[in-house]
């Protein structure tokens, strides 16, 4: 069994990772397993690194707010702001206190210096405004799509003016009050100003796309793709809002599937720009369906990459990242009849898995699914290692 494990391990590079799919994705997806671990943002550099040198990738999409993501978009293509204001600014979660995260954009600025509009690289977020206190006011966007319309747009076929959605919003901390995350009565997503803005948001949105021949020719493709940005989180947040106030026993599980279909759905317009590598939790871009328990329940939901797959078939490609330990976190060496445990007894530190190969090699002998002492760190599936295209595996994470 060793020996076929190390003819399905190679080291970690974009021919390498080529070399195992049909043909090249449009979104490469790159997952890890916990957030935050320099090393694991660190071989996400490189690989993007190698990506737009050696294979024409030109956009990263990690799992920050997408709304937020715009700051460092405007950043790394123009050189808009300072490095220190687009990493406070510019990422959602924390994000941008992790040094492999800045190194990131500073290198991204430095690449695009100089270079012709076409050739730049480019930056996503394509998570929600969401965090897991709550979820932001649809504000932002609402008004950034109505006033895109208004200056562009036939302002006659406007549903309502800008002071009507600003009646109708309200005091944004009527919709962020963490409260309404445990306590759907709090929430202000099923009230009558809400269901409003609901069907002015939709009214907007296919006004957007009544219009796109004009707008596009008026404006720019980028300033288009933006204003559809903007429609789509309107409606998402509002329809996440409405999920927050509902009381019915499915409440997580919707919250759970909207997040993951906002997503995806970023993910769907980043792809029509350019070849992207796409960064976020395994949970998110796994094609198995995400589990979880909650209140001693389980909740099931599709993710983000299990909605990608679907629609693009081959345009979508899965590596999954494993680690070995984590010692500041009190994650030792994986026992060895785990999956992370065979990989383990490798010699090197770092290497690119076949994964259909390897679930090959071990299916007379099924590997024990490895339980972490850590909640922040979730292990491979052995069930559904044929389901990646590839695993990263990085031997030991280590600080200091």
């Amino acid at each position: 069994m060793t020996a076929d494990i190390t003819d399905a391990a190679q080291v970690v590079d974009p021919a390498a990772v080529m070399g195992l799919l049909p043909a090249r994705p449009r979104l490469l997806a790159l997952g890890e397993p916990t957030h935050g671990e320099d090393v694991l943002l660190d071989t996400r550099n490189e690989i993007f690194r190698q990506l737009v040198e050696q294979e024409g990738y030109r956009t990263i999409a990690i799992e920050s707010d997408c709304l937020m993501g715009l700051v460092v978009d405007d950043y790394v293509t123009s050189g808009t702001g300072t490095l220190d204001e687009v990493m406070e600014r510019g990422f959602s979660h924390g994000w941008g206190a992790f040094a492999g995260n800045r190194e990131l954009v500073r290198w991204m600025r430095a690449y695009n210096d100089g270079r012709p509009g076409p050739e730049r690289l480019r930056f996503a977020g394509f998570d929600g405004p969401l965090e897991i206190t709550g979820a932001a006011s649809p504000r932002q966007a609402l008004t950034a799509l109505h006033a895109y319309l208004t200056a562009w747009g036939d302002a006659d076929l406007l549903p309502c003016t800008a002071e009507t959605l600003d009646r109708l919003l309200g005091a944004d901390d009527r919709w962020t009050d963490p409260a309404a995350m445990r306590d759907p009565s709090q929430s202000v997503g099923q009230s009558a100003e809400a269901g409003e803005l609901r069907l002015l948001a939709d009214d907007l949105v296919a006004l957007l796309d009544a219009q796109t021949p004009h707008l596009v020719a008026a404006t720019s493709r980028d300033a288009w793709d933006r204003a559809r940005l903007y429609g789509r989180t309107a409606l998402g947040l509002l329809r996440y809002h409405f999920s927050m106030a509902d009381t019915s026993p499915a409440r997580m599980a919707r919250l759970l599937a909207l997040r993951d279909s906002m997503m995806a759905a970023n993910l769907l317009a980043v792809a029509e720009r350019s070849p992207t590598l796409v960064n976020a939790h395994n949970g998110h871009l796994q094609r198995n369906k995400s589990t979880m328990r909650m209140g001693g329940l389980p909740v099931e939901w599709w993710s983000a990459g299990s909605i990608v797959s679907a629609r693009m078939g081959e345009g979508y490609a899965f590596l999954a990242t494993a680690l070995g330990t984590i010692p500041h976190q009190g994650v030792d060496a994986p026992p060895p009849d785990t999956v992370e445990g065979l990989l383990y007894a490798l010699p090197r530190q770092r290497y690119l898995v076949d994964a259909r190969r390897l679930a090959a090699a071990l299916a007379d002998a099924t590997p024990a699914p490895r339980v972490s002492p850590w909640y922040g760190y979730s292990p491979l599936d052995p069930a559904h290692l044929a389901g990646n295209d590839g695993i990263v595996f990085v031997k030991d994470a280590r600080r200091g």
